[in-house]
């Protein structure tokens, strides 16, 4: 019976030990990310994309390099307390510059799973090409529409990469893409306009009176 008592107290312990590190463990701060940046453009500690997607975003990512710019793709699962994205990203990207001084002009996109919300932050030396305004734009509009229909978290990193993208190669900002409307839907119930503009009542009338006399006419000549 003390062996039993003993293994409940350390299950008990265990469990609570674990649900008290849960939070610790998928909540992300800047003390999670690498404190270096790292070869890879894609950093997907969301799990938000399939192995064909992560290498699709992988190469787009690589692409920029031609345009002098180190891009990376940061998701997160979800933030610490009180944690903004673009704070994050900023503190990210100091901490890289601070441990690489060399690496460049550096250019990152996040994206938070827990709210579905998008921040692009960029390395001081970048800012003339790719303005604050622009990126605060692409975040709440190019990224904020994908993420907002339906988690679509491809195609809002795609539309992303491909805005900033053409206006790195010198091109003008096409602007975030137009918002998508779900189409009306079809039904066969009346407006009440509809309803008010039609005969139907006047049709209810005729029926009742018709249905009203022609019995009592019926009865009134076989009874005789």
């Amino acid at each position: 019976m003390r062996l039993l008592n003993r293994l409940l107290a350390v299950l008990t312990a265990l469990v609570i030990s674990l649900l008290a590190a849960a939070p610790a463990v998928w909540a992300v701060g800047i003390r999670d990310l690498p404190t270096a940046p790292v070869s890879q453009h894609l950093i997907d500690t969301a799990g938000l994309f399939s192995r064909a997607t992560s290498a699709e975003l992988e190469r787009r990512l690589a692409d920029l390099e031609s345009d002098h710019v180190q891009a990376r793709l940061l998701t997160v699962p979800r933030l610490d307390y009180g944690l903004e994205l673009d704070a994050l990203g900023q503190q990210a990207l100091e901490t890289w510059s601070a441990a690489e001084p060399s690496s460049g002009a550096s250019l990152l996109v996040l994206i938070d799973a827990q709210t579905n919300t998008a921040a692009v932050v960029a390395s001081p030396e970048l800012l003339e090409q790719l303005p604050a305004s622009l990126l605060r734009d692409t975040a709440d509009s190019t990224m904020a529409v994908p993420l907002r229909l339906g988690t679509r978290y491809r195609q809002a990193s795609l539309d992303a990469l491909d805005r900033l993208g053409t206006v790195l190669q010198g091109g003008e900002d096409p602007g975030p893409p137009l918002e998508e409307t779900a189409a009306p839907m079809v039904t066969n119930i009346p407006t009440r306009e509809e309803t008010a503009n039609s005969n139907g009542f006047q049709w209810v009338i005729v029926l009742l009176v018709v249905g009203t006399i022609v019995p009592m006419l019926t009865w009134w000549v076989f009874s005789r």
